[in-house]
């Protein structure tokens, strides 16, 4: 077979299959419009009607920042990514101000002073602690502690190390909460504990040695955030191309709130997965365009469940009240 004949070939295989994948992509989107009529979302206006136990899935584009709010405690979850990813090699803008505006915005004490209980990275992927250096270095933001699992480099894949270099990003944050005496936590606890009127968890707290080589999203802690018979499980990178979802979703159990695992990128939100969660709602941080097909596919066709993007929405609140979870979003 001559070369001409082969690319008309490959050409009447791929552009069919490209059109057919455009044509879901559509089709799940408009079906998924339709699903999220079922949990209509307001405009924020902090004005709390609906409580203050909240979690707030601040916009910082296709990476997490998740800040957890109950009885006027403050956790930050991952603080999105910064300025200078390693990984990117022309300039770009990241969320660092964005992250420490809207912290100094919700958690402000009444005597005027800004305060966090505890921050966390659930993995060191930059797009998930690479805002974290500038946060930890404002000394207007008080910190009681830091929850950070140790780098362990033989989950890592190389090019993570080499070219990525989350080990530096790791280390160089570890260096700067220990300069502020911030007491820093590596030994993780699995068991439920108080938070304000929320229950937290974590899980996946330690890595175990069958993810060696998997890559760095193997390492992920997700977390588990409950108040009365409403909970949700914030995902973290969990996906199942590592085989972390398997492990994690018997622990984690039904759950009425989804933060899709890794932004909605492929492996995450199996279809297994999604259905021993089986959520209601699901929240992704990433926008919409840049959700695979084969999650929004997922979402739509199987779990039949509304999912919205942060990145659309300029950020979401979900308030947990005593029988529901409120959605508002243009939280910026």
């Amino acid at each position: 077979m001559n070369k001409n004949r082969a690319k008309k070939i490959a050409t009447w295989i791929v552009v069919p299959l490209m059109a057919a994948i455009f044509l879901l992509d559509i089709a799940t989107v408009v079906i998924g419009n339709s699903y999220c009529r079922r949990f209509k979302l307001t405009h924020e206006n902090f004005d709390y009607s609906d409580g203050d136990d909240r979690i707030h899935f601040l916009n910082t584009a296709n990476s997490d920042s998740i800040l957890i709010e109950s009885n006027g405690l403050f956790a930050l979850i991952d603080a999105g990514e910064g300025n200078s990813n390693p990984r990117r090699k022309t300039a770009y803008k990241g969320y660092e101000q964005e992250v420490i505006d809207y912290v100094k915005k919700v958690c402000k004490k009444s005597d005027g002073s800004v305060y966090l209980d505890f921050i966390m990275g659930t993995h060191c992927h930059y797009d998930h602690i690479g805002s974290y250096l500038s946060l930890v270095s404002d000394t207007e933001i008080g910190i009681g502690k830091a929850i950070f699992k140790k780098f362990n480099e033989k989950i890592a894949k190389n090019y993570e190390i080499e070219r990525w270099e989350i080990d530096k990003i790791y280390q160089n944050i570890i260096d700067a909460l220990n300069k502020r005496n911030v007491e820093v936590i590596s030994d993780i606890s699995d068991e439920e504990f108080l938070f304000g009127d929320f229950t937290l968890r974590f899980v996946n707290t330690v890595t175990s040695d069958e993810f060696e080589g998997e890559g760095e999203n193997a390492s992920s802690i997700g977390v588990v955030v409950s108040k009365g018979n409403k909970t949700a499980f914030l995902a973290s990178d969990i996906t199942s191309s590592t085989g972390l979802e398997d492990v994690v979703a018997p622990l984690v159990g039904d759950v009425d709130l989804l933060k899709i695992g890794h932004h909605g990128y492929y492996g995450s939100s199996s279809k297994s997965f999604l259905k021993t969660l089986s959520p209601e709602i699901a929240i992704v941080t990433n926008q919409l365009g840049k959700v695979y097909p084969n999650v929004k596919w997922n979402l739509t066709m199987f779990a039949k469940v509304p999912f919205y993007a942060t990145y659309d929405n300029n950020g979401i609140i979900a308030t947990f009240t005593d029988d529901e979870i409120v959605l508002t979003n243009n939280i910026h």
